[in-house]
């Protein structure tokens, strides 16, 4: 086994990646300068020709760059004209008063911003793109807006597939360090290339660039200007290009105003290992030597816990760790993943699939971020424990077409529709039949409360519960195939005796639909006004659209 996932793993060098703050040596145990700068252009020139290192031949104590300091790099590249407004002073003295929150946003851009810098130098772009995560998201990788936009570049679902960042039951590529990084400079690039200003980029890139493109056309059409500062738009695109500007005053001269950057080395902070077999997000992280918070925070994508080979994954490592999940993937013996699928043949509950396969409810709704009160479509993939002597790997099939698809679990109803009487409203049927005003409105398509005597009103009530019995000696009713074969007619009052429904031993089908009038017991009086009631199997009036979860 160790000699077959030696084979299958490689170390790939990410452009970006990795002595990490959490790594246990220290920058007095580097290489001297000249052997690191000797090492750093051959990290570079590897990672341009996207050559692969192999983990049995090349030591990974042997990648480690240089210590120079990231952030004069990063300020020697500054190409887009500053900004001046009250907006930007006004966002520079909100940073300069939350120092904390600064360290902090600060702290966790080290991880990848070498990354990022690599490739904007790579593409010739500014370098103060790369401090545009800490306008979307504070360097946060897991971040997600109420719009559910994604990720440190804060992709929405739409866009991030127009930019090929996969987005299924087991990863979500908006989060993905590399991925995402890739596609947000290339919407950058075509952004600007459409505006011819990196101001006017900037907008689309948070607005929209159709929002734009309209605000400059109206500008033009009244003869106006139409730069940035100039167009009408949006308050929190106004303040966008202000904040970024903020963020690269205090990253030219943080002294100025009373702050102080962290040292980020100008070197990668993490090596790539790719693999062909499964294996547990925690299996991952202990065999590098790091807590599963740590591994998340460089792998985000990964939704499920465990990370399958047959979608080739990346995973990122800093290099201390790196070292060390060599070393122990070498040495261990067991098992390295722990999970499996199942598919769902019917529409069922969560708890009912954990009890007929032995897992427990909760454990499998929070793995599968299942909702409450969801029940499971038929067709759909979830993540189970795996068995002790099944040692097959998720298939490829699986990897790339699952999907996880829930409805709202809500019981069976029959519909009925009632000629409505004096002195009765919505609130009368929502109490009689212990339902909502709002579900009756909804079901009503009204907004009133008040009905008038005569008017038919539609009500769905679940099979089963008992109803109660509307006044009146004689009701109508419409009675399905299904219940007519079986006499449980649910209506107001009364049910149809099992000796009528099936009479003369004809096909039921044949009375379907039929209206069937009955008398109440012992009551022969003409009525005034009948009320008519009609019963049929139905489900209640709640979108039917699936949900994917775990994207």
């Amino acid at each position: 086994m160790r000699q077959i996932l030696s084979a299958l793993l490689v170390l790939t060098l990410a452009a970006c990646a990795s002595q990490g703050p959490t790594a246990p040596n220290s920058l007095s145990s580097l290489p001297s300068a000249s052997k690191q700068q000797a090492v750093a252009d051959t990290i570079r020139r590897t990672a341009a020709a996207k050559e692969t290192i192999n983990v049995d031949k090349t030591s990974v104590d042997s990648l480690s760059g240089g210590d120079a300091d990231l952030w004069g790099r990063i300020r020697r590249g500054f190409q887009i004209p500053d900004l001046q407004s009250d907006l930007v002073d006004m966002q520079v003295s909100w940073y300069a008063q939350r120092p904390d929150y600064v360290e902090r946003m600060t702290g966790r851009s080290q991880k990848y911003l070498y990354h990022i810098v690599e490739e904007l130098e790579a593409r010739h772009m500014p370098t103060e793109l790369a401090l545009l995560p800490f306008i979307e998201s504070a360097f946060n990788p897991q971040a997600l807006s109420v719009a559910k936009a994604a990720g440190m570049w804060q992709f929405v679902p739409g866009t991030g597939r127009d930019y090929n960042l996969k987005q299924n039951m087991w990863q979500d590529e908006r989060r993905d360090v590399l991925a995402s990084t890739s596609a947000a400079l290339d919407y950058l690039t075509r952004l600007h290339d459409m505006f011819g200003d990196w101001h006017l980029a900037l907008a689309a890139y948070n607005w929209g660039e159709g929002n734009v493109q309209r605000a400059i056309a109206r500008n033009e059409a009244a003869g106006l200007p139409t730069d940035y500062q100039s167009l009408r738009m949006p308050n929190e695109t106004r303040n966008y290009v202000p904040k970024l500007q903020a963020v690269k005053n205090i990253v030219a001269n943080p002294q100025m105003y009373g702050l102080t950057l962290p040292e980020i080395p100008n070197h990668p902070y993490f090596v790539t290992v790719t693999t062909s077999r499964d294996i547990d997000v925690t299996m991952a992280s202990k065999l590098a030597g790091m807590s599963v918070d740590e591994f998340r925070s460089l792998n985000p994508s990964f939704s499920k816990p465990v990370i399958l080979g047959a979608t080739n994954p990346q995973i990122l490592l800093p290099f201390d760790n790196a070292t060390a999940f060599q070393r122990n993937l070498k040495s261990y013996t067991g098992a390295l993943s722990s999970w499996t699928t199942y598919t769902v043949t019917e529409r069922s509950r969560p708890a009912a699939i954990a009890e007929k396969i032995g897992v427990d409810a909760d454990t499998l709704m929070s793995v599968n971020r299942i909702p409450a009160g969801m029940r499971l479509k038929p067709g759909s993939t979830i993540v189970v424990p795996r068995n002790d002597d099944d040692d097959e790997d998720i298939s490829a099939d699986v990897a790339e077409s699952a999907v996880l698809a829930v409805e709202p679990d809500v019981p069976d109803t029959r519909k009925m529709l009632i000629r409505v009487r004096r002195q009765q409203s919505v609130a009368t049927f929502a109490d009689r039949y212990n339902v909502s005003v709002g579900q009756v409105r909804a079901w009503n398509r009204t907004r009133r409360d008040t009905i008038m005597p005569g008017q038919v009103i539609v009500l769905h009530v679940p099979v089963g519960r008992a109803v109660p019995a509307e006044p009146g000696p004689v009701r109508l009713e419409t009675v399905s195939a299904s219940s007519r074969s079986t006499g449980r007619v649910t209506r107001i009052g009364t049910r149809v005796p099992e000796s009528k429904s099936s009479a003369g031993g004809k096909s039921s089908a044949k009375s379907a639909g039929k209206v069937t009038r009955v008398s109440s017991k012992g009551d022969d009086s003409k009525p005034a006004k009948p009320a008519v009631v009609k019963t049929s199997k139905a489900t209640t009036g709640t979108s039917r659209k699936s949900t994917k979860a775990g994207k």
